[in-house]
């Protein structure tokens, strides 16, 4: 059965494509869920159109990313934890805390799941990567302090 996916299906295609699926993937799955129709006459134009659409908007989208990484690269952020004599951490920071002192100290806002999930255990400096765009990735300098 021919497709036009709406949005983008690992292993299958890009928001726009006009792909040859299976049946019953199609029927009990890529439709119901909204994530494709079933291509009808004149399912190339409307491709075309979606395709358009998504790239205007993921140009945009990838500017945003850019400018959030160059206002976040230089500045390092400070975690404040419990920590041993040592300089372990009592527990760890998470990339909540992370995404929590960026938009603290910065006024940047992120998703948790742009952030590498890395429990930082230790004392020190670390970097933990951002990806808040497929195409944009930065490294976050975190400062973990005993507190």
């Amino acid at each position: 059965m021919k497709v036009v996916l709406h949005d983008e299906v690992k292993n299958v295609g890009r928001r726009g494509d006009v792909v040859d699926v299976a049946d019953g993937f199609a029927r009990n799955f890529l439709i119901p869920s909204g994530r494709a129709t079933q291509a009808a006459h004149g399912a190339e134009a409307q491709a075309q159109a979606m395709r358009r659409a998504w790239g205007q908007k993921n140009a945009k989208d990838r500017e945003a990313a850019e400018e959030i990484a160059t206002s976040v690269v230089s500045k390092p952020i400070t975690i404040a934890a419990r920590a041993s004599a040592d300089g372990k951490l009592f527990g760890s920071v998470s990339a909540n805390d992370i995404v929590a002192a960026l938009l603290d100290q910065t006024g940047v806002e992120l998703d948790r799941k742009m952030v590498d999930d890395e429990h930082l255990k230790t004392v020190g400096t670390h970097t933990v990567m951002a990806h808040p765009h497929a195409e944009v990735q930065f490294p976050i300098t975190v400062e973990v302090v005993a507190s």
